[in-house]
C-alpha cells in the first residue's frame, strides 16, 4: 500500500470509512465478493473497466484493513478466493445504500451528464 509522507488524520468517522472503502473499486469488490464472486477471474468480470492492476492493489488494501481475507490453495496453478470476514461484512449495509441511493438517481445522474456534454459540445457515445 502507498506509504503516505505526511499521516493522514482521522477526525472523524467519515475520513475512517473513506479511507477503507473510498477506492473506484472497492464497494463493487464488496458487493461481488458478498454475491458469491471470489476469484480474481471473477471479479475482473464484474469489474471489466478495471485494470488487473488495480483491482489486485484495491483487494490487498481491503485485505489489510481487515475487510476481506484471502485464501490461496495449494495446488498449481495456484487457486486463490477472497472472502469477506466478520469486519467486512458490517459494510453491507452502507455498500447496499450506496447502491441503493445510485439506483435510484441514475437517470437524474444520466440526464445531468447527456446535459453538460450537450452544453460543452462533447458527445458520450
Amino acid at each position: 500500500m502507498y506509504e503516505r509522507k505526511i499521516p493522514r488524520q482521522y477526525t472523524c468517522g467519515t475520513a475512517v470509512t473513506l479511507e477503507i472503502i473510498g477506492g473506484k473499486w472497492k464497494p463493487a469488490l464488496i458487493f461481488s465478493i458478498n454475491s458469491g464472486k471470489r476469484r480474481p477471474s471473477e471479479l475482473q468480470r464484474m469489474v471489466p473497466d478495471a485494470s488487473r492492476r488495480v483491482l489486485n492493489q484495491q483487494l490487498k488494501e481491503l485485505e489489510e484493513h481487515g475487510i476481506i481475507t484471502k485464501k490461496i490453495y495449494p495446488v498449481l496453478p495456484p487457486k486463490v478466493e477472497y472472502y469477506l470476514t466478520e469486519f467486512g461484512e458490517s459494510l453491507l449495509p452502507i455498500t447496499k445504500a450506496i447502491d441503493d441511493w445510485g439506483m435510484r438517481y441514475q437517470e437524474k445522474f444520466e440526464a445531468l451528464m447527456e446535459e453538460r456534454a450537450r452544453k460543452s459540445g462533447i458527445s458520450e457515445e
